[in-house]
């Protein structure tokens, strides 16, 4: 994917506490920016929207800043994430990883024409879309990353596994048109989750879920081999980073802090029940 800052791009000066003209590297390698309340940042993402006005904003929160060799900000998708205690990712894990994407691909597929589902013929035709569950529904390591349009869902994930701080993250994105926005331009692929799975679906839906990948898409080892590591880094669609104490962030009474349970609507969810055993049978083969 491309970088993202070939316009105009406007981040906070953790230093000058001012908003200025910067670039997407720079962001990277600096602190997040402290803020206090949800009112604090919901500010300040109003004023980032009204100045890079080329962009459509999406979020994601994370109770950590995870930081690549060069000391820069990462976001990667699952499938390319090291494993724990490791810097990179070996040929041999990628692999596996692989190899599981497209076994967990074959049950979803046969899981969803088994229970008549809505859109289960679109699901056959597009490998994006039986990826997007995948990853939503943390079946297997995928090549998508989660995000959200919704400021308050973030942040609300970002402090349901967080004590001490929180971070949200915040990504420009070129545009967003249907289902599946794919832009050749950024090298960049936007799915509304809300578009793909079931109606039935609670989760997705709640969560106001988006899901981030390449264009084209990267499907196999072979493919995947033809990228460098840091191209293959959603951090480089980054506009602005903050960080926040989750125990004075939702002292607000207008703004609570969304539940976990709430997040999480698994017993009421039919695709979360679809796709359980499909994850206990790939982790039970790997």
């Amino acid at each position: 994917m491309d970088t993202i800052g070939q316009q105009k791009l406007w981040t906070y000066n953790t230093r000058l506490d001012l908003i200025e003209e910067t670039k997407c590297s720079s962001i990277r390698k600096s602190r997040a920016y402290d803020v206090k309340n949800y009112t604090d940042l919901a500010t300040k993402i109003a004023a980032l929207q009204y100045m890079n006005r080329d962009f459509i904003l999406l979020f994601r929160g994370q109770s950590e800043d995870y930081r690549n060799n060069a000391g820069r900000t990462t976001l990667k998708p699952s499938l390319m994430r090291p494993p724990p205690g490791k810097k990179a990712v070996d040929a041999a894990t990628l692999l596996q990883r692989f190899e599981a994407l497209r076994e967990a691909e074959k049950l979803l597929s046969t899981q969803f024409e088994a229970a008549k589902l809505m859109g289960r013929n679109r699901l056959r035709r597009q490998r994006i879309l039986r990826w997007s569950i995948l990853q939503h529904y943390e079946v297997c390591a995928t090549p998508l990353l989660d995000v959200t349009h919704s400021l308050r869902i973030a942040a609300s994930f970002a402090s349901n596994t967080a004590s001490a701080e929180s971070f949200v993250f915040v990504l420009g994105i070129p545009n967003l048109s249907g289902a599946v926005t794919a832009s050749a331009e950024a090298g960049l692929q936007v799915i509304r989750l809300s578009s793909v799975c079931p109606p039935s679906a609670l989760r997705p839906h709640i969560q106001e879920g988006y899901l981030l990948g390449e264009y084209p898409e990267i499907g196999d080892f072979d493919q995947h081999s033809l990228h460098k590591d840091y191209e293959v880094d959603f951090g480089r669609r980054l506009v602005a980073k903050f960080r926040f104490n989750p125990q004075v962030f939702w002292k607000e009474p207008a703004f609570p802090k969304v539940a976990r349970e709430a997040l999480y609507p698994d017993a009421d969810d039919p695709l979360y029940k679809l796709t359980s055993p499909i994850r206990d049978e790939i982790r039970g083969a790997t």
